[in-house]
């Protein structure tokens, strides 16, 4: 069954809903500005939900509450650039919005497509309906990490899949030719993590990344302490670690930064010259949550027809199959993704990776592809029952 639901914003300019709790910076909507939200407290940005309504035909009535325009039982919609633990987002609604949702009348929605700890985020937003005197039951909380299903008000979505269906809708999947490929593997990492460069340094120790196209940046780096690093390494090893990021960055095309980012775009020999394409993750344990996170980085290879070994969270095989994807379990061996432990987890994808290294890489592909089309076509399908399921969760609850 299809289900609509009813949204509320602070104002809607140009058929698009002002980002939620804006004070300090302003901008209009389809310019460049308008994505720059997020770098600005209280870091709230335009809701994707809306757009993946919008791109994907779901029926859905948005009104303007700044003309005391609302339905009750409607969703405040709080798009999250980063959740601010400094920031009190019940306190920073004017008086009219704030009333409706402590007298029941309109509930609030976070929606968030990254995959911090959602228990984390949970207890943050309890403390603050308790400080506020509100429900605790007055929000729920869409979000990207999978753990989300476990905890009472959030759902887990996979907004990154439909992010991508959208920002790279103009590139046709590639076509999945059955000529021989002149290289091995596909690996790119734009931005340096220490996990990250601990697994590169591993496959190039190894002789893995032989015959293969690989990248590695190491001019972007995140606030991503050395001893915060989830995968585990000896003292020898960190001098490998030390040699493999002073001799980089490492390319395998002529992008510049910002166009490796540009989800609009792809190199398409990076998936028609290589058999497989081995994935870096954004996270590798998802803030310790035992969730996974899926993003663009594992659904470029399936939109243009890879196969792929996913170094990431344990549990992300599993949340594919659940959204209706193949993970090639007769051809990899995929047991690393029960693995808890991130550095057992790391040495079981090793591992996979090296049994795959052995083999005629050719005859393997044709193995995969009848599941390689299937992922292809499921992907390039419509996201609306995606959508309608969460709409329905939403109205069930």
């Amino acid at each position: 069954m299809a289900y609509s639901n009813n949204f509320v914003a602070d104002r809607i300019i140009q058929g698009k809903a002002y980002p939620a709790l804006v004070r300090r910076w302003n901008a209009t909507p389809y310019t460049p500005e308008w994505r720059q939200f997020g770098q600005h407290w209280p870091n709230t940005v335009p809701t994707e939900l809306y757009e993946h309504f919008n791109t994907h035909n779901i029926n859905y009535t948005l009104l303007d509450f700044n003309n005391n325009n609302y339905i009750k039982g409607s969703y405040y919609t709080i798009g999250l650039g980063f959740f601010n633990f400094g920031v009190d987002y019940f306190y920073l609604m004017n008086d009219e919005l704030f009333f409706r949702i402590q007298s029941g009348m309109i509930r609030v929605l976070f929606y968030y497509h990254e995959g911090d700890n959602p228990y984390y985020i949970k207890k943050r937003l309890d403390e603050l309906c308790i400080k506020n005197r509100l429900d605790i039951n007055c929000y729920k909380v869409i979000c990207g990490n999978t753990e989300a299903n476990n905890i009472k008000n959030f759902i887990y979505f996979p907004d990154h899949e439909l992010l991508y269906w959208k920002r790279n809708s103009k590139i046709p999947a590639t076509p999945i030719h059955t000529n021989k490929r002149l290289y091995d593997f596909t690996v790119l990492s734009r931005t340096h993590k220490w996990w990250r460069a601990t697994v590169m340094t591993d496959l190039k120790l190894s002789g893995l990344l032989d015959n293969s196209l690989w990248s590695y940046g190491t001019d972007l780096t995140l606030n991503d302490p050395r001893i915060d690093s989830p995968i585990e390494t000896g003292l020898i090893f960190e001098s490998h670690i030390d040699n493999f990021l002073n001799k980089g960055p490492y390319t395998c095309d002529t992008f510049t930064a910002d166009q490796q980012n540009d989800h609009h775009i792809i190199e398409t020999v990076h998936h028609t010259d290589s058999y497989c394409n081995i994935v870096l993750e954004t996270h590798v344990d998802a803030g310790s949550s035992n969730g996974a996170f899926l993003t663009e980085k594992t659904f470029k290879p399936i939109k243009h027809g890879q196969p792929f070994v996913i170094i990431g969270c344990s549990g992300s095989l599993a949340t594919l199959r659940k959204l209706g994807y193949r993970t090639f379990d007769h051809a990899i061996d995929n047991s690393y993704d029960s693995i808890q432990d991130n550095t057992q987890r790391w040495l079981a994808v090793k591992s996979a990776i090296s049994k795959l290294k052995l083999q005629d890489l050719h005859t393997w592909f044709e193995s995969c592809r009848s599941d390689i089309e299937h992922n292809q076509r499921l992907f390039c399908s419509t996201k609306a029952d995606r959508l309608n399921t969460l709409l329905e969760r939403l109205h069930n609850d």
